[in-house]
């Protein structure tokens, strides 16, 4: 075996020190959620085929030789090829089975079984083992068997229809919600439960992550609205995707952005204080502002008026002794030099073998005793 990328958590006093993952997945979701694991100190064991392995070794930005996206979401991890439909590398896997406690896998469902490795072999030769599917549309129900990436899964749970511009075109967000929240972090959620479980006591356990259903599951604020009103915001409407003129995103005059979060009447109150209309004071969802409603269009009309007179960085300037939540919108290199991100040592430099320096986010869990 061979460490994929070096690792940025080396302590081996975090958490999950002493728990052995193997992982079967690729592209973003499983290997993000190992990744993730692998950061709270688990030596997590990339297992890819002998042939083109890990489709993300060459999607989108390749230097060289490996892609970037290979490379962030698999540091710190060992590898190693197995073709698990030979006799003997599938005796091989079985072997790591046995001392491991987790696999993941990211297989459509029925692939694992009739590779010989499915739920029933894995637990009868470690009962302790907890088992992560991680798929699109889950184990059971009329869409298991169907392909699918993010833009599906996020069109399927009625995400995508609710972030979109005024004219209701739905934007593709480049942070991969359905594969992220969906696969990824629900899949950690699962596992460290399962691991506890065990760990007190119980069986092994198999988790079934359907990244769609995860998806739907956290899409609450169009559920609230539908329970409300019957029926959910139009697009651009609802009270956290531009409704409420307390809550959006407006234009300055240099044709950057300030992203105003002022939710709680004493920040909108602090707001109009500082944008020097204190008339608007009482034009707040709080005090009866309809959502979406021709007066809060008619505010957040008002604002895009104001904050198109000066630039980002005056606002920023006016804004940054205010307690008012009003803040720039961050391009990712601004971002990665903001003292916020520095100061809590949010990027790492690593050294790949083929690509050269690359910089990667650091973990965002924080341990200490």
């Amino acid at each position: 075996m061979e460490n994929t990328v070096p690792s940025a958590a080396t302590d081996s006093a975090l958490p999950l020190a002493g728990i052995t993952i193997l992982d079967l997945t690729r592209l973003l979701p499983g290997p993000m959620a190992t990744l993730h694991l692998a950061d709270m100190g688990a030596t997590v064991i990339k297992i890819e085929d002998k042939g083109a392995g890990d489709y993300a070794r060459t999607m989108s930005h390749v230097k060289h030789e490996v892609s970037q996206l290979f490379i962030a979401v698999n540091r710190g991890k060992q590898s190693m090829r197995l073709d698990l439909k030979n006799a003997d590398d599938k005796a091989s896997f079985l072997a790591l089975v046995e001392a491991a406690d987790v696999v993941v896998e990211s297989f459509r469902p029925g692939v694992m079984d009739r590779l010989g490795l499915g739920w029933e072999v894995l637990k009868a030769r470690n009962p302790k083992l907890v088992m992560c599917a991680i798929t699109g549309y889950g184990q059971t129900g009329p869409l298991a068997q169907a392909a699918g990436h993010d833009i599906n899964y996020i069109a399927y749970a009625g995400m995508l229809a609710q972030t979109a511009d005024d004219e209701g075109r739905p934007v593709l967000p480049n942070l991969q919600v359905g594969d992220l929240l969906g696969g990824a972090q629900t899949a950690v959620q699962g596992i460290l439960a399962a691991l506890l479980a065990v760990k007190m006591g119980g069986p092994g356990r198999f988790v079934d992550v359907a990244m769609t259903d995860a998806v739907f599951a956290h899409n609450l604020m169009p559920l609230l609205a539908l329970n409300h009103a019957g029926r959910s915001a139009p697009p651009a409407r609802d009270f956290l995707t531009g409704g409420v003129p307390c809550y959006g995103v407006y234009r300055c005059s240099d044709g950057r952005y300030m992203a105003v979060g002022a939710l709680e009447l004493k920040f909108w109150e602090s707001c109009c204080e500082l944008l020097q209309r204190p008339d608007l004071k009482a034009k707040h969802w709080s005090l009866g502002q309809a959502i979406g409603g021709e007066d809060a269009m008619a505010v957040r009309a008002e604002l895009d008026a104001i904050f198109s007179t000066r630039s980002q960085s005056e606002w920023t300037a006016m804004f940054k002794s205010a307690d008012c939540c009003v803040t720039p919108v961050l391009t990712t290199e601004e971002a990665i030099a903001h003292p916020h991100f520095s100061g809590r040592a949010m990027t790492v430099k690593m050294i790949h073998s083929t690509e050269g320096e690359c910089l990667l986010p650091a973990p965002a869990v924080k341990f200490s005793d």
